[in-house]
């Protein structure tokens, strides 16, 4: 029996380049913060969770927001 290469082809999933920057300003308590909670919960990259945090807050706020063909107390009658 042949040996396979060790050489495989690595499927990559299609994700969006990201190329808009988006940069903050933070006082020196709010950095304490983040760091504080990034080293407690052992996150190693800060980019990646900022990005699904506020991403995540963004659609949780658009979902509760999202025009229904009732208001909600014509609903609970």
């Amino acid at each position: 029996m042949r040996k396979r290469s060790r050489k495989c082809l690595k499927m990559y999933v299609e994700t969006p380049r990201r190329e808009r920057r988006m940069s903050i300003l933070l006082s020196d308590e709010e950095q304490r913060i983040i760091d504080r909670y990034l080293e407690k919960y052992k996150i190693t990259n800060k980019s990646r969770w900022l990005r699904e945090t506020i991403l995540m807050f963004i659609h949780k706020n658009m979902e509760e927001d999202y025009p229904t063909l009732f208001g909600e107390h014509d609903m609970r009658r």
